[in-house]
């Protein structure tokens, strides 16, 4: 897992950005209206997350239109489920000695 991802993520406003791209792609002047930030600040936040592979940019016209990049999302969530694997075979081996417990 790559830990910078889980580093852009960590500052609120750059999580912010992501959850709006979430949706749909969105210039940087829309993002800021959202969000209530100024562009310089959405920009900022914006090349964090493109040096982190989380975006990429698409200039349309005047406008820089940012998306999410999938992979790194995928990864992330394939990182997760591993957890969940885990748990859950931790669980059924407690589940399976709770049983034996209550029969003895």
């Amino acid at each position: 897992m790559n830990t910078r991802t889980f580093s852009a993520l960590a500052e609120p406003n750059r999580l912010r950005i992501v959850e709006l791209l979430r949706d749909r792609p969105h210039s940087v002047n829309e993002i800021a209206t959202h969000l209530e930030l100024r562009q310089p600040q959405v920009s900022k936040h914006l090349q964090s997350l493109s040096k982190a592979g989380l975006v990429t940019v698409h200039p349309v016209a005047q406008q820089r239109i940012y998306a999410l990049q999938p992979e790194p999302f995928q990864q992330l969530d394939d990182w997760l489920n591993s957890f969940e694997r885990s748990w859950t075979k931790r669980l059924s081996k407690l589940d399976v000695y709770l049983e034996r417990m209550k029969e003895g």
